[in-house]
C-alpha cells in the first residue's frame, strides 16, 4: 500500500514538472494580430478627433454670429470694428485653435444692403464660413 501511494507521488511530481511557455510562433501571431488591430483603429482614431474640432469650429462660428447680430442690435449705425474681445462683450468666447475674421459687404451695418461674413479657420486648416442670412458653410467667405 505504501509503495503504491509513493509510485503514485512520484508520477504526480514528474507531471507537475512538465510546465509549458508560449513558444516564439505563438508570440509573434500575437503580436502581429495587436499590430493590425492598432493600424486599423489609429486613423479611424484620428479622423474623429479631426471631425471633433471641425464640429467645434462650427459652433463657434454659430456662436459669433450671434454676438455679431447682438452687437448690430445694440450699435445700428456705428461703423464695424468688431474684434474677439467686443465679441466677448455679447457671449462669444474663441475656441483653441480657431481664427474667427469678420466681414462686412456693402457698407456700414446701419446701410441697406449691408451684411456680413464671418470666417473661421480649425486646426485642422478646414475654412468655414457663416453669413448674415446663411448657417455655416464650407469654404472661405
Amino acid at each position: 500500500m505504501l509503495l503504491r501511494m509513493n509510485k503514485a507521488l512520484n508520477d504526480r511530481r514528474k507531471g507537475l514538472k512538465r510546465e509549458e511557455g508560449f513558444t516564439l510562433i505563438e508570440l509573434l501571431v500575437v503580436v502581429i494580430i495587436i499590430g493590425i488591430l492598432a493600424a486599423i483603429a489609429i486613423p479611424i482614431y484620428i479622423n474623429v478627433q479631426n471631425s471633433a474640432t471641425d464640429s467645434g469650429v462650427k459652433s463657434d462660428l454659430a456662436n459669433a454670429k450671434i454676438a455679431v447680430v447682438a452687437w448690430f442690435t445694440d450699435n445700428p449705425a456705428t461703423a464695424p470694428t468688431l474684434s474677439t474681445a467686443v465679441l466677448g462683450a455679447y457671449g462669444y468666447t474663441e475656441g483653441d485653435g480657431l481664427s474667427v475674421t469678420p466681414h462686412f459687404v456693402g457698407g456700414d451695418p446701419g446701410t441697406p444692403g449691408a451684411s456680413f461674413c464671418i470666417e473661421a479657420t480649425s486646426n485642422t486648416t478646414h475654412v468655414f464660413h457663416v453669413t448674415d442670412s446663411q448657417g455655416v458653410q464650407d469654404g472661405a467667405c
